[in-house]
């Protein structure tokens, strides 16, 4: 099938290369010159597991190209996707207007029937506001798809390959069709398609982020509650998470969930909710645990330092919002810096991928440092912010040697508590006992 994807964002970028690896004929079109060149070039502009490898394939193979051109993009194109950001607006609701726009650049070109697909995650209602843009700009007919992305960064390639399931949002027997024949290889286990009303599926990814946003809230208000009464959260993660009606996903107690989806997902819905004149306080309040959450490190640092971080000097592993990706929007530890800096103290930072994106935020706010190790020189306490793999199993005695005391503060809940009674270290963690 010949597709359009209008976006080159993580999530326009991995669904058209993930598209052409089935065989699709996909141009990707972006109005940013110098990303466009990048691509055409064989740079892959974001970090993803294994996305590379399907990239420079497909590219390789005539499959997969790139423009700036809206109209050559569209001209063939049987299905044409639209992965356009959604910004939060002043008042939390999401914001429209690139999809709006796109869709009205796009029924001024279009000369015969087209499949639009809304693949940004966008408020409920949607598909009737892009239809009636196409309405009042062509005589063309077309059909407007929600289809929302259920992509986990860090292992999105996986996630478009192997589906726990697609949902497509169409009242549209046409374009019900089309869709089922381009998503068919991608379910041949047996994984559902499971077709709706276009309203039902954009309130379906919401509905989702959501609630497993919630779930992570909920567990990190359990850890905060086992260390005032002496309970241990991985115990109890275990005795909850073997209940089959809760299940053992996303219950890792922290320092609260950041990203691109979460937090402006949740957001987004509590506002719809607000449109309707529906008070969702579930969702507000995961919001002001999660905001609180984020800084909890620092709450625990204050108690420690008797409340005078000033001139103390911290290492912090960890920048991006998780592991495995360069991502660092409403990461907690852009958070954690923040008031750091506010109390007077210094940082010197190490991540294996979000360190640029971080300095393109904060420039020289922080130093920055091209080995775990040199972040820990001189520091008077380690900080764990993302629970890369490379922070799981370190050289204490070399950690040891570098830090001036041995004191950590892990937000993820890296180390055995038992190992590090050993080792001498004072270990303050989420949820579980204070090793002193």
């Amino acid at each position: 099938m010949k597709i359009a994807v209008i976006g080159t964002g993580y999530v326009g970028l991995v669904t058209g290369t993930c598209l052409s690896e089935t065989g699709n004929n996909v141009i990707c079109v972006d109005i940013n010159e110098a990303k466009v060149a990048q691509m055409q070039a064989g740079v892959v502009p974001i970090y993803e597991p294994g996305l590379d490898v399907l990239f420079h394939r497909n590219i390789a193979q005539g499959r997969l190209t790139f423009t700036t051109d809206l109209a050559h993009a569209i001209k063939d194109a049987q299905i044409i996707f639209m992965a356009l950001p959604t910004p939060p607006g002043g008042d939390g609701a999401a914001d429209l207007s690139y999809i709006l726009g796109a869709a009205k650049d796009i029924a001024k070109l279009v000369t015969n029937y087209k499949v639009i697909v809304n693949k940004s995650t966008v408020p409920v209602g949607t598909a009737d506001k892009v239809q009636a843009v196409f309405a009042e700009n062509t005589a063309i007919e077309i059909d407007v798809v929600s289809n929302p992305e259920f992509l986990r960064e860090g292992v999105a390639v996986e996630d478009f390959m192997k589906p726990d399931r697609v949902v497509i949002g169409t009242r549209s027997e046409k374009a019900q069709k089309l869709m089922l024949e381009l998503y068919g290889p991608y379910v041949r286990q047996g994984n559902p398609i499971l077709f709706m009303d276009e309203r039902s599926s954009e309130l379906t990814k919401y509905a989702a982020n959501s609630f497993l946003a919630t779930k992570i809230t909920f567990m990190n208000e359990v850890a905060n509650l086992c260390e005032l009464v002496g309970a241990d959260v991985d115990a109890v993660r275990k005795g909850i998470g073997s209940d089959a009606r809760i299940g053992k996903r996303f219950l890792f107690p922290g320092i609260g969930y950041g990203g691109s989806c979460f937090p402006k997902d949740v957001q987004a819905l509590a506002k719809s909710a607000d449109e309707y004149d529906y008070d969702f306080q579930i969702l507000k309040s995961v919001m002001q645990v999660n905001e609180k959450q984020k800084t909890i490190l620092v709450d625990k640092l204050l108690k420690y330092y008797k409340n005078d971080l000033k001139g103390k000097h911290f290492a912090l592993w960890g920048l991006a919002f998780k592991p495995e990706t360069d991502d660092v929007r409403e990461a907690p530890s852009l958070y954690i810096i923040d008031e750091l800096i506010k109390h007077g103290a210094t940082v010197t930072a190490f991540d294996p991928e979000g360190m640029n994106n971080v300095k393109a935020i904060l420039g020289d706010k922080i130093t920055y440092s091209q080995n775990q190790y040199d972040a820990l020189l001189n520091a008077d306490a380690l900080l764990i912010a993302t629970e890369w793999s490379v922070f799981r199993n370190p050289d204490f005695e070399l950690m040891e040697k570098s830090l001036s005391n041995k004191v950590i503060f892990d937000g993820r809940n890296l180390y055995d508590l038992e190992k590090m009674i050993e080792l001498g270290y004072y270990y303050n963690s989420v949820g579980r006992k204070l090793i002193n």
